[in-house]
């Protein structure tokens, strides 16, 4: 079966459904999702919308700014967990959780 396109255009068409969302709050979600993402085609059309929709540069930039302060956050406490069960794993501490095996899929 091939790609359908029109399930990503339900999805999207679903965000914009909620009422409980200004239109202003949902172009700055979906520019954070975009960024997060990491798509530079849906940052710049998110970007031009949000521009279109009135919302000033130095908005958008503090919204990326924010979540670029937010995934810098989440990778470090990632990575700090990640240490973390590797020494535990050095210590036989982890069990079967994050053996190898479990790793491995096994």
């Amino acid at each position: 079966m091939g790609y359908e396109g029109h399930l990503v255009k339900d999805y999207l068409g679903k965000t914009h459904e909620t009422v409980l969302l200004t239109a202003r709050e949902k172009h700055l979600l979906g520019l954070a999702v975009a960024l997060t993402r990491g798509c530079q085609v849906c940052t710049r059309n998110r970007i031009s919308q949000a521009r279109l929709a009135g919302i000033g540069d130095d908005v958008l930039n503090a919204l990326a700014e924010a979540v670029a302060a937010v995934n810098a956050g989440v990778s470090a406490a990632t990575a700090r967990e990640g240490f973390r069960l590797a020494d535990a794993l050095l210590a036989g501490e982890c069990g079967p959780l994050c053996s190898p095996e479990s790793a491995a899929g096994k």
